[in-house]
């Protein structure tokens, strides 16, 4: 099932729940898959509803960081909004396979040195785009190759 499928399906159970804040959320979600659909890309694939869902989740947690403190009632709202999404997006790897997936993209691209992070993540983002977080894996490189 794709994951408009899904997220439409979780808004009608929502819906006969009467769960208010999870019909809204569910709903900010599928608006903009329909964004997604309307911008006349075609199909919207399981990429790039991934892809929408990350940003939503980067602008909730960007919310969070600035209602911190200030307004607790709508950094709570932000938070339950936060786990829905994170809820459809896929898991990302732990930081012991990123690791051996940065050592494998650096034997690939025969990287010596600091200078050569740019193949290395290149590589490493060919093969495993979408399955870490680039941060963490950035260090991960640095460290390997002694930066």
């Amino acid at each position: 099932m794709s994951l408009v499928q899904t997220v439409s399906d979780a808004l009608k159970q929502a819906m006969l729940a009467r769960d208010s804040a999870r019909v809204n959320a569910l709903r900010m979600i599928r608006a903009r898959f329909i964004e997604l659909e309307k911008s006349g890309s075609g199909s919207v694939t399981d990429e790039m509803c991934i892809a929408a869902l990350r940003s939503l989740k980067k602008q909730r947690e960007d919310a969070i960081a600035a209602y911190a403190g200030v307004r607790d009632d709508l950094a709570a709202s932000e938070r339950a909004e936060l786990e829905l999404i994170e809820s459809f997006l896929p898991k990302l790897a732990d930081e012991g396979q990123v690791s051996a997936w940065v050592a494998e993209a650096i034997a690939a691209s025969g990287a010596s040195g600091p200078k050569d992070f740019g193949k290395v993540m290149s590589t490493l983002m060919k093969a495993h785009k979408g399955a870490f977080d680039a941060g963490p894996a950035r260090d991960l490189i640095n460290r390997a190759l002694g930066a």
